[in-house]
């Protein structure tokens, strides 16, 4: 308990709101007067949830990232929840650390009912999402974290994926979603394709600086690096403890899935064709993401250079952080939160950089760069529900 001194404190015009619920933000000290931090007030007012929000495949990692950022979000409320394996059972059962969520219970997707729902995030596999969301009601928003509406060139997913497409004209309408370089497309999007979480890390740094003309687009050599969780949550052989703690190994080399996509969001950079060198690995930690690439500067160019123009393209982006020269980004700094921090460091080899990118593969990889963009999409603040910061340790 405190008590204080009310002819010393005051308080923002506009701090209580309706129903005594203090709403105003204000952190300031100033002639003498301490300004305090007002927070909602959620007991004596809920938030308005006035959007009605339905995910699919809420029984999967992404799915349950979504249910925890909703959790803070004054305007999407979650009146649908679907897992096919998972029907009739409560997230908090699934998901323990969920149990606090007064959500319905899942159901599965053929007996999901969509007149009580305004905007989907489709959290399905690749490949099963395409029939799904064709036979949505047409009046949703959408966001789709599949891969199966990424790439524009039907053809290149077939090659990649293994399978037909089969929803080409609904291709044709997605929208990318990598929100700090398609924002204004994705505002007046109906279907958002959500972008991979190796190419997020590897996009936001790169194509600044190659719409700048400064770097050259051959010899991009990319080097990821990914928690666990990137793989889902299925049962897998090889994502079993035991197969991967005290260790870490190459997969899908030179034939990646994410290597179109990240060509495709290069190349549009450039206005022509990018092709990179990619290699990811697997780490044995449960979620954190870091990307380094190597590139060769155009003539004349140094990494000052690099440096300035990544702080002029995200002096005013809330959540892609350009560091301190000479910081090394970290996963531990970005763990469970929206946040990419990203720098650039001179190579070794006379006129070549290297660019580092760390993210939260589950979050700015994923689900919270999902919220990113239905935020934008329906018109409230981008990081509404999204601030949480850091975990550490």
């Amino acid at each position: 308990m405190w008590t204080a001194n009310f002819s010393s404190i005051s308080f923002g015009t506009g701090c209580f709101g309706k129903d005594g619920a203090i709403i105003t933000k204000v952190n300031k000290r100033k002639e003498g007067k301490i300004f305090v931090k007002c927070a909602v007030n959620t007991k004596t007012q809920k938030p308005d949830k006035a959007v009605r929000i339905g995910v699919l495949g809420a029984s999967g990692y992404t799915g349950s990232e979504i249910v925890r950022l909703l959790a803070n979000h004054p305007h999407f409320g979650i009146s649908l929840m679907t897992a096919d394996r998972k029907a009739g059972q409560s997230i908090g059962s699934v998901f323990p650390h969920l149990v606090s969520q007064d959500l319905p219970d899942m159901v599965a997707i053929k007996d999901a009912d969509f007149s009580d729902v305004d905007a989907v995030f489709c959290c399905l596999p690749h490949g099963t999402t395409q029939e799904i969301i064709k036979g949505l009601p047409k009046g949703l928003k959408i966001v789709d974290l599949s891969a199966d509406f990424r790439l524009r060139d039907i053809s290149e997913y077939e090659e990649w994926y293994g399978q037909a497409h089969r929803a080409p004209d609904l291709q044709k309408e997605a929208v990318y979603g990598l929100t700090e370089i398609l924002r204004e497309e994705i505002k007046s999007a109906r279907l958002v394709a959500n972008p991979g979480c190796y190419p997020t890390s590897i996009q936001l740094p790169l194509v600044p600086l190659i719409k700048a003309n400064l770097i050259q687009y051959r010899n991009i050599i990319i080097d990821s690096k990914s928690g666990v969780s990137g793989a889902g949550r299925g049962a897998k052989e090889a994502n079993l403890y035991t197969e991967i703690s005290e260790g870490i190994y190459s997969y899908g080399m030179t034939r990646h899935r994410h290597v179109p996509e990240i060509e495709q969001g290069l190349s549009d950079a450039a206005h022509s064709k990018i092709t990179i060198s990619f290699t990811p690995h697997l780490m044995p930690m449960n979620r954190g993401m870091q990307s380094t690439m190597y590139v060769e500067m155009a003539a004349g160019v140094t990494t000052e250079d690099l440096y300035q123009q990544l702080k002029i393209s995200y002096q005013d982006e809330e959540f892609v952080i350009l560091l301190e020269r000479g910081v090394a980004p970290h996963t531990h700094n970005v763990r469970g939160s929206n946040y990419n921090l990203i720098n650039v460091f001179p190579d070794r080899i006379p006129g070549r950089a290297i660019i580092t990118s760390v993210i939260d593969n589950l979050v700015k990889g994923a689900s919270g760069q999902a919220l990113q963009n239905l935020n934008i999409m329906l018109g409230y603040p981008e990081n509404t529900g999204l601030l949480y910061q850091p975990l550490f340790p």
